[in-house]
């Protein structure tokens, strides 16, 4: 029956006087007891518990849900279930504990939908100190029901992103200069919505203008400024915000907090969005698929690299990708390959590790040190790269210098006994087999032979004392 702790101590005292077939009331500072009749308790029983639902499903819960690092489709589902789940047992408030650089646009999108569709008012929080609201995190911070920040926290720079990376000319130019426009549009309705600085918020897209705590509350920006949740929950008690159903009147003084975290699918879908990660997994991907074409039947090095590959492409549809970049990673990951086939001494190798080089340094389109990868990543990674093109090289060569020592090719220059005399023809043992051999001279029956060349299941052999004695 929903939340028992909320049903107050005398009703839970009726209910369990009740089972006994009595009724305690309190009457003039005394308690009585009285009996019933069995109609009569059981209609006792239909009023109380009809009493007690509404109690047990009060908003008597503060719910905080934790948003920190890159909005991306795991947030969005994360955001969104939370918000759900928030309507359905009718909280009191929804406190988005935020720290973003940004994000992807239609999730962003999506969150905010879920805000303005919440029965439950949602107050978005900047903090804890340091903490920041940028980009899509501007967004969702405007169109909350209530808008704080901490003290020594930052909003703004909301600028769109280029998601197809390049220098942003032409069409491209054009592309993003309408999604400025509309992004800008989009900022001064929820802002004028929320009766928020309109003017300010618009500049946020157009200028990326970013501001403190302190310069948000003095330009309406935000609504106020709070130390911890703590403090924010005792701050909006008595506030009045407008949800989709109306005005609601937040009573949070003396309720309960809980913080609300990921599950472990939606972790595993955060983790892997990160840039480094996403790197990582890529390179991954990339030298798995390499072992398993250089090495065909290993099974193990391409599931892993295919996998890995999968993940990497899917984390890179949330972040801002220069495709140049990336198809020069795959170009080093080709030129690897073909110096395995073709002996350029070197060269092709070379020549990957500077295309792998080139992309990795391009492969993130994002001045926003949170979006890049580490250098910490980058470095090393490109350091093992280097170091695996010179093993391919050594290997390369060394393959091409040895002798082949399987099929026709392999039985040149072995030896071999003579089992049936050679005049000129006759059977040799060579390796545990008997061959059709054939010399130039006679070869008695128990000397020794070596093989000069094979044809089809014929050889034909040099008698080894006469070689000697040349």
């Amino acid at each position: 029956m929903g939340n028992v702790k909320s049903v107050p101590a005398w009703m839970r005292g009726v209910l369990y006087s009740l089972s006994y077939g009595t009724i305690i009331v309190r009457m003039d500072g005394k308690l009585l007891t009285t009996w019933l009749p069995l109609k009569k308790q059981i209609g006792f029983l239909f009023l109380i518990f009809f009493l007690a639902v509404p109690l047990a499903y009060s908003n008597d819960r503060v719910v905080v849900v934790k948003l920190s690092g890159a909005i991306n489709p795991a947030v969005t589902e994360y955001v969104s279930h939370e918000i759900s789940q928030a309507n359905a047992e009718k909280d009191a408030l929804i406190v988005l504990h935020m720290d973003t650089p940004g994000g992807l646009d239609t999730s962003m999108r999506q969150i905010i939908k879920k805000i303005q569709n919440s029965q439950v008012p949602v107050a978005s929080f900047v903090a804890p100190s340091g903490s920041r609201a940028a980009s899509a995190g501007t967004f969702i911070t405007i169109a909350s029901h209530i808008a704080a920040m901490a003290p020594g926290t930052n909003i703004g720079a909301a600028h769109p992103v280029n998601m197809m990376g390049g220098g942003g000319e032409g069409e491209q130019a054009k592309t993003m200069e309408k999604k400025v426009t509309n992004d800008a549009a989009y900022i001064r309705s929820l802002a004028e919505l929320r009766k928020r600085n309109a003017h300010w918020a618009e500049l946020a897209v157009v200028k990326s203008v970013s501001i403190s705590a302190e310069e948000a509350r003095k330009l309406n920006v935000i609504d106020l400024i709070a130390g911890d949740v703590k403090a924010l929950v005792l701050a909006v008690d008595g506030r009045e915000v407008q949800v989709v159903s109306g005005p609601v009147t937040l009573q949070t003084k003396d309720l309960q907090i809980v913080f609300h975290e990921m599950n472990p699918r939606q972790k595993m879908l955060d983790i892997i969005s990160n840039p480094n990660v996403a790197y990582i997994l890529m390179m991954i991907g990339m030298v798995g698929i390499y072992f398993e074409l250089s090495n065909p039947g290993l099974v193990l090095p391409g599931v892993i690299g295919s996998v890995s590959l999968i993940l990497a492409l899917y984390a890179m549809q949330t972040l801002p990708i220069n495709y140049a970049g990336l198809l020069l990673i795959l170009l080093g990951l080709i030129l690897f390959i073909a110096e395995i086939n073709v002996m350029s001494y070197g060269l092709l190798s070379v020549s990957g590790v500077i295309s792998i080089f080139l992309g990795s340094t391009m492969l993130i389109d994002s001045d926003d040190p949170a979006l890049q990868i580490s250098r910490a990543i980058l470095y090393p990674t490109l350091g093992l790269t280097f170091a695996m093109s010179l093993g391919i090289v050594a290997l390369a060569t060394r393959t091409r210098g040895h002798k082949k020592l399987g099929g026709m090719e392999g039985m040149i220059g072995e030896t071999g006994l003579v089992k049936e005399t050679l005049n000129p023809k006759g059977i040799v043992l060579i390796h545990g087999e008997l061959w059709d051999a054939e010399a130039t001279t006679q070869v008695s029956e128990g000397e020794t032979v070596r093989v000069d060349l094979v044809e089809g299941l014929k050889i034909k052999v040099t008698h080894v004392e006469n070689l000697k004695t040349d």
